[in-house]
């Protein structure tokens, strides 16, 4: 009861508050300080402020590097192509390599989560096999750094 009550008077009160900004608005008057969208005017400290918009003059070139492909390398050994192939078609293998060494329960624990929880299409044997390549690679009896 208590918590339909407190959400009227919030609908209330954005209501009204909507209404007050709007009061007397027209689209010839913008709002106090207000250049155009996004834009604010200078003012007194503690006023909204933020640089103009730059408008890219005629014959302006922008140019973007190349996004970095970097891939973390894995451990040579069995099991390797299946995690590449299974954990990479959501995230970066890099999540395994910038981990601290985890406790082969841990591992076990990681991959069933992304399965169970994060809906990874990992067949049986190939949780297996992931899971025994990590525990294999990266625990902190096996990391090799």
């Amino acid at each position: 009861m208590h918590k339909t009550i407190a959400l009227r008077l919030a609908i209330a009160a954005l209501l009204s508050g909507a209404a007050a900004l709007t009061a007397g608005a027209h689209a010839d008057t913008p709002r106090p300080g207000l250049l155009s969208s996004g834009d604010y005017a200078g003012g007194p400290l503690g006023s909204e402020q933020q640089p103009a918009r730059v408008i890219p003059g005629n014959g302006s070139v922008y140019q973007v590097g190349k996004w970095p492909t970097y891939t973390a390398e894995l451990a040579a050994g069995p099991g390797r192509d299946t995690v590449l192939g299974n954990c990479s078609m959501c995230h970066s293998v890099t999540y395994i390599t910038m981990q601290p060494p985890l406790p082969a329960a841990t591992w076990d624990a990681e991959v069933h989560k992304m399965i169970k929880t994060f809906g990874a299409p990992i067949q049986d044997a190939q949780a297996k096999e992931i899971i025994t390549y990590l525990q294999t690679h990266y625990t902190p009896q096996t990391r090799k750094e």
